[in-house]
C-alpha cells in the first residue's frame, strides 16, 4: 500500500506516464490473485492515470471486481452498502473490509463518470444511483463529504439540474 500511495502522489504531481508505468509494475507484482484491497486500490488509481476513457473504464471495472471478489468470498460480506460497521469481517481482515466499504461509493461514482465520458448515459445513471445509495454509509468527514459532493455534481451534469 505504501508504494501505491507513493505512486499516487507522483500521479497527482502531474507525471501521468511515470505513474502508469509504476502502477503497471505493481499490478504485475500483485497480480489478479493478490489481496482484494491492494488490487482494488491499485486499479482505482491506475484508472485515474489513463488518457483514454475506455482504458479508464477497464481499470475502474477491475477495481470494482476486486472489491466484489472480497464480498463474494465472505471477506467483508455484505459490505457494499449494507450499513455494516467498520471492522466487520473475519479477524484482522476487518480493517480491509471497512476500507473496501468506504471505497465502494467512489468506485461506483468513477464508473458513472466513465460511462458519461463514453456517452452511455443509462449506464452512467445506474452506477450513479449505486454511488448515491452507498454514500449514505460514509462518515461525515472530509472524504465522505467530498464523495457526496462529487456525486451531486455528476447528478447535475447527467440530469441537467
Amino acid at each position: 500500500m505504501t508504494r501505491i500511495g507513493q505512486t499516487r502522489m507522483l500521479l497527482h504531481g502531474g507525471d501521468r506516464e511515470e505513474a502508469r508505468n509504476r502502477f503497471a509494475a505493481l499490478w504485475r507484482q500483485i497480480g489478479e490473485h493478490g489481496a482484494p484491497l491492494h488490487r482494488c486500490t491499485l486499479a482505482h488509481y491506475m484508472a485515474d492515470a489513463q488518457d483514454d476513457p475506455g482504458d479508464e473504464l477497464a481499470w475502474d471495472l477491475r477495481a470494482l471486481t476486486a472489491a466484489e471478489s472480497a464480498a463474494d468470498s465472505g471477506f467483508g460480506a455484505g459490505w457494499a452498502g449494507s450499513g455494516a460497521a467498520a471492522g466487520d469481517g473475519p479477524g484482522a481482515e476487518g480493517g480491509s473490509a471497512a476500507a473496501l466499504r468506504a471505497l465502494y461509493p467512489s468506485l461506483q461514482l468513477n464508473l458513472a463518470a466513465d460511462y458519461a465520458k463514453l456517452h452511455r448515459p443509462d449506464a452512467a445513471r445506474a452506477h450513479l444511483a449505486r454511488a448515491r445509495a452507498t454514500a449514505e454509509d460514509l462518515a461525515q468527514d472530509g472524504y465522505g463529504t467530498g464523495v457526496r459532493a462529487a456525486i451531486a455534481r455528476l447528478e447535475r451534469r447527467l440530469y441537467g439540474g
